[in-house]
Formats: C-alpha cells, structure tokens, sequence
C-alpha cells in the first residue's frame, strides 16, 4: 500500500502520503551511489568512507513514468567499539535506517560483493524480514567477471531472487529497476496536491542547532544530531504539509571559514550547502544566541543576502539565556548592529530542543515568501519615485543635476526595481537606500533584500524628467 504518516507538529497536522522505497545495508555498500542513479543526478555525496551518509536523504524520483520516494539511509554498523568513539553517531545513523524500513514500501537491501557475505549482512536481512516489507536483494559492485561467483553465498540469506549491479558502472541496474517497479503499488486517478512548494534552507555555522531544529519543524527525528561539527553531511530534504501548505525544509550542512574546511567530503558537503541556498525560497539563519553573533554567521548571512534570498534570523538555544525585562530587544538590536544589510529580516528567538517559539517560525516562513512575489504596479512605483524625488532631489553630478525618470519592477523573489536616470554614475548609494527605504513604507517586502537597478536613458528624453 501507499505509506502515509500523520504525526502532530506542535501546531497543526502533517501528513506525506507517497509510494516509498529505501535503500539499506551496511556502510559504505554504495547506497548513495545508487540513489544518485535512481535520481540521475549527484544529490547525496559519495565517498568510499563508510559513514557519509548519516540521515535519511529523501528525494522525489521518476522512472519510466513512475514517481516514488527514494530513501537514502546510513546503514547499520554493529560495531559498539566505534560508536562510543563517534559519540554515539553510528547508533543514531541505525535508528534511521530502521525509520526509514517503517516508512517504506518497498525495500533495496544492498550487500557489497567486494567485501562479501558477512554476520552483520546476516543480521540486517533477518531484521528487513521481520518488517514484513517486499524486499529486494542486491548485491553491489560486480564489476566484473571474477566477482559474479561472490553473488552465490548472498543466496543464504533466504532470498528467491539476486540483483548483481554495478550502481556506479550501471550493469544491472536495469534489472533491479524493473523489479521495483513490479512491487510499486498501482498508481491512483487521484490528482495530487498541486499546492506550490516553498523551499526553506536552514542555515548557519556547525553545531548551532539545525538538525536539531529541522526534527523541531517536522515533528520527528528527522536527522541525526550530536555535539560534534559537520555532522550533517548531505544537504537533507523533508517534505511535509503544515495546515494544508507543502514545505521543502533543508537541513545543510554547517559552513565553517574556509580556512578550517579540511576534508574533501566537507569541502563538497559545503558546496552542496551553497546549492541548497541557491534554489530555496528563503533561508533561516540560524544563529547560537548563547555565543552570539560571530563572524562567520556574518558571512552565512551575507551568502544569502547576496543569493537575493528571503532570510528569517531565528536566535537558537535562547532557553539557554538569563531572561530580563529587555533582553530580547536588547539582543535585537545587537544582532541588527551587527549586521546591518540583514536589517530587512525578521528576527525571533527559539529553542529548537524545546520546540519554543516553533509554531511562530512557520508563521514568519509564510510572510517572508509571500512578500517576496510581491508586485507593485508601474503607476503606484512611479508615484512613489515621484513623491520621494519631491521630498529629497538626488543632486548634482559634475554640474548637472540628477533626473529620475520612471521606474518599472521587472522581477519578484528578490523585488527588483529599474530605474531609468540621465546620470547613474551621479547617484550615490545612500540615494538607493533612501529609495528603498520609501518603497518599504508602502510595501514592506519583509524578510527579502530589495534590488534597485539604474539604467541611462537618451538625452533627447530629458524633458519627462520628475
């Protein structure tokens, strides 16, 4: 059947309800290679280290016509030796992995012909036919002849039926495709909601909270979480419905200063972070309130900025802090000091381990990208311009005065606005920033930085000149 999860979120009720496949077995299997090809595009980092993959990686696919979810999990790891070492991140990737078996329809057991069959192989087969799922066994990495005869002991785990693939080279791959595509479930004549999706990135330095923050928003333990940097890897996508609106949450990885980026995987991790920016609807920065704002967080910020994305600066572990009468807008006041051009966004104060302020964070999602797709009409636009070269002429440049002719909005998510002037050169910046100041006083374009572009018009125009 089509599995459908309906889980309280704080404030209102989520619901997903899609044909779902995941992908399990031991670290370093190949999952995520796997998944790539599925997805036909390198959405979950790959590395031949087992434990890249930490959380479940969702990805919407289509094959041959046929859409599903595809699951990218973790894998198991029996070794306690290691867990304990990684501070308990190796248990949290299991609890994942066997999250990611309740919620699926259908499930990928991938073993590693390379390595062969093993106990631990042993033990997750046992444990997936105890899910009472429809299973399909796959053995990776056949490269080639001399590991084909490796295929025959992975029998032993009950299976009727063997898929030897190559994920990376694609032999194989058509075979086990069409046996997933066997057990799908029928597909509906229901429509799907076709409500519009907002992307939302979570954003901000290591270890401030958003994984944890990203579990807050679904309702669930969505990612794994631990005090230690860079847990978070692959940029993870979640899905969910909130009061009858769909969100795309992004939970990215911590960017750190470039200077303390060692590691390829993280070097890639922090690139697949910036892409996650790139094509949100808006970011929320979040920011340590304990440790306050840092440089980096100036950097993240100025990121977003810069992208033209809707940004909501949400001040994390504020249970943390001693509360006083003026705290908050003491702190507000900090944080908009130090970062002046992010004086547009909002700011509110949460704990994502203690779900404060959660509900608040939607609400202020939902203005932020509804003000970013806001339009304003060319004849209010030029009655503004008008209005505000009336009250504040723009000057002289090099013994001529300054002319503003009209103005045109020719984008939305960021607004942005053109501007045609006889002199551009002659306009100082702090004259743009006037502008947008008398745009906002009309519309206030909450959360998304304003863009104002100037361009030169002929001489012989003059005369239409405010």
């Amino acid at each position: 059947m089509i599995s459908e999860y309906v889980f309280m979120a704080w404030e209102g009720l989520i619901t997903l309800s899609i044909p779902t496949v995941a992908i399990v077995g031991r670290p370093n299997a190949g999952k995520s290679t796997l998944f790539n090809r599925i997805l036909k595009k390198k959405l979950a980092v790959v590395e031949d280290i087992p434990g890249v993959t930490r959380d479940r990686n969702y990805a919407a696919a289509v094959y041959e016509g046929r859409r599903f979810t595809v699951i990218d999990t973790g894998g198991f790891e029996p070794d306690a030796g290691r867990q304990a070492a990684e501070g308990g991140i190796l248990s949290q990737m299991r609890e994942q992995t066997e999250l990611a078996v309740r919620e699926a329809d259908i499930i990928i057991f991938m073993a590693d012909a390379r390595e062969g069959l093993s106990a631990a192989d042993q033990k997750v087969a046992e444990a997936l036919r105890k899910s009472g799922k429809p299973v399909i066994y796959c053995v990776n990495k056949v490269d080639g002849p001399k590991l084909e005869g490796e295929v025959y002991d992975f029998y032993s785990l009950g299976a009727d039926e063997i898929f030897p693939v190559s994920a990376l080279h694609g032999p194989g791959f058509t075979e086990l495709m069409a046996r997933v595509l066997e057990l799908l479930p029928p597909e509906t004549d229901e429509k799907e909601d076709e409500a519009p999706v907002s992307n939302i990135a979570i954003i901000g330095r290591p270890n401030v909270g958003k994984s944890t923050l990203l579990n807050a928003l679904t309702g669930q333990k969505r990612a794994v979480t631990s005090p230690v940097p860079g847990t978070t890897v692959d940029p993870v996508d979640t899905l969910i419905k909130f009061y009858g609106k769909t969100y795309n949450f992004v939970d990215t990885a911590g960017l750190r200063s470039r200077g303390k980026i060692v590691s390829g995987i993280e070097k890639y991790s922090v690139i697949r972070a910036l892409k996650a920016v790139e094509r949100c609807d808006a970011a929320i920065l979040l920011i340590d309130a304990f440790e306050g704002v840092t440089e980096q967080d100036k950097k993240i910020g100025g990121i977003a900025h810069e992208e033209g994305k809707g940004i909501i600066i949400a001040l994390n572990k504020w249970d943390l802090l001693e509360k006083g009468g003026k705290t908050f807008d003491d702190y507000v006041k900090k944080v908009r000091e130090e970062m002046k051009y992010l004086d547009y966004a909002p700011v509110v104060a949460i704990s994502a381990l203690t779900k404060q302020r959660i509900g608040k964070l939607y609400e202020l999602v939902d203005e932020v990208v509804e003000q970013g797709k806001t339009r304003v009409s060319t004849s209010e636009l030029n009655e503004i311009l008008d209005s505000a070269v009336r009250a504040q002429a723009p000057g002289m440049f090099k013994g001529r005065r300054v002319k503003f002719y009209f103005g045109t909005q020719v984008d939305v998510s960021p607004p942005t606005f053109v501007f045609f002037v006889n002199r551009p050169e002659g306009v100082h910046f702090s004259y743009l920033r006037y502008l947008e100041n008398r745009l906002r006083e009309r519309h206030s374009f909450a959360g998304n930085p304003v863009r104002i572009f100037l361009k030169k018009r002929k001489r012989e125009d003059e005369r239409a000149a405010f």
